[in-house]
């Protein structure tokens, strides 16, 4: 039976390296793992336990849905400032605060882009704590930092195109659909 994840992108622009990143994983996931967007995190205000209790904004509710409804969640984000990006932080925020927060036993994946040397490794290690924090189930290995970026994705399509990082992608991938089946299992 398929398994049907959604991602997160931690950038809110267009052109970028990491959002490229997650159009790509659709057809590089095995068969029996169907990937799709999630909600944008672009129009989620920021968290404010006043609003909340006023009521969810619909963006939030949206994410909430989306993450509650998927068997796994795929977290694709850049590095800002050696941490997390604060749209993606304040999202992840948001969703820890709502009734039966959705983030608790969650599978969740990381992945990251930059165009330097790390890859966004400051940024998964900072990601880790926070939603481990909050009950998510990490899986750890095969990690993903994309590094060098203009050297990997097509300069005009942003395709991306490097296959050493196409295949630890796929590996990953792979490794992501046991890691949510075999979560699975223990929880019947």
């Amino acid at each position: 039976m398929p398994l049907n994840v959604i991602t997160i992108c931690g950038s809110l622009r267009k052109a970028s390296y990491n959002a490229a990143l997650a159009r790509a994983l659709p057809k590089l996931a095995p068969k029996n793992l169907a990937v799709a967007p999630g909600p944008s995190i672009e129009h989620i205000q920021l968290y404010n336990q006043d609003v909340m209790d006023a009521g969810v904004p619909a963006p939030v509710t949206a994410l909430v849905d989306a993450v509650r409804a998927s068997a796994g969640v795929i977290i694709v984000s850049p590095e800002y400032n050696w941490s997390i990006p604060g749209p993606l932080k304040n999202a992840i925020d948001w969703l820890s605060h709502v009734k039966n927060q959705p983030w608790a036993g969650k599978p969740v994946l990381l992945q990251s882009v930059a165009t330097g040397l790390l890859g966004g490794s400051r940024m998964q290690y900072h990601l880790r704590q926070s939603l481990m924090g909050i009950g998510a189930e990490m899986l750890v290995r095969p990690e993903v930092f994309v590094n060098f970026a203009a050297q990997k994705f097509d300069e005009k399509t942003l395709e991306l195109t490097d296959k050493p990082t196409i295949e630890l992608i796929r590996q990953q991938l792979a490794e992501f659909e046991a890691f949510i089946r075999r979560m699975a299992r223990g929880r019947s």
